[in-house]
């Protein structure tokens, strides 16, 4: 159950992977750091296939990484933009 949980997840995951609109970096950043915890439990649970979670961590940091870069586009794009009052 907690494989397919993962899975689910996972696809439930990939519009926000392909969106411009990103989810705040510090829900993404935690999420994937607790996600990576679950995963070494599981492990050391030797619950294998639980350890799919690994996949939906790594959704969560690859969101966080895009939140990064997205924000220093914005930042880049509007420093110097609007003139001085």
């Amino acid at each position: 159950m907690l494989s397919v949980g993962s899975w689910v997840f996972t696809i439930a995951l990939i519009p926000s992977v392909l969106s411009k609109d990103k989810p705040a970096l510090s829900s993404s950043a935690m999420t994937a750091v607790v996600l990576t915890g679950y995963v070494v439990v599981y492990i050391t649970l030797s619950l294998w296939a639980a350890a799919s979670t690994l996949l939906v961590a790594g959704m969560w940091y690859t969101l966080a990484v895009q939140k990064v870069i997205l924000d220093r586009k914005v930042k880049q794009g509007s420093s110097g933009s609007i003139p001085a009052k």
